[in-house]
């Protein structure tokens, strides 16, 4: 029996405690961060605690490593995507599923009213949410 994406809602299964990034830390941290904690993107949040970005591991392939740039020294506010797509805690499952799709993102950030980040679902969470 499969769950209906249209009933479950993100706040039901996003991830509460999100692993940050910061725009000054380096892709070698970053990397090390995600390596570490078994994640595949980071939402990056500035000194206000503001989102400002997501960092994938898709990004760190395409515009550190193809481009040959060095991880050590380049930073994450150079390779993030700025402005990112977010959803709200009461968007549906197939909400959330259709703007992945259609963005071709496997992240997506979830934030209050007020903008605030609270949490984040990824494709892995709605396919479990399915098992």
């Amino acid at each position: 029996m499969t769950a209906d994406l249209n009933r479950i809602k993100v706040e039901d299964i996003m991830v509460r405690n999100v692993i940050k990034a910061h725009p000054k830390m380096t892709i070698l941290e970053a990397a090390k961060l995600m390596a570490a904690e078994n994640v595949g993107a980071l939402p990056v949040i500035d000194d206000q605690g503001k989102l400002i970005g997501m960092l994938s591991e898709r990004d760190i392939v395409r515009r550190v490593v193809a481009l040959e740039k060095d991880p050590t020294s380049t930073l994450v506010e150079e390779v993030m995507t700025p402005k990112p797509i977010t959803v709200k805690p009461d968007y549906t499952l197939a909400d959330a599923l259709r703007i992945m799709a259609q963005l071709r993102v496997r992240h997506l950030p979830v934030v209050d009213d007020r903008g605030n980040l609270i949490g984040i679902i990824s494709i892995r969470d709605i396919e479990n949410a399915l098992i």
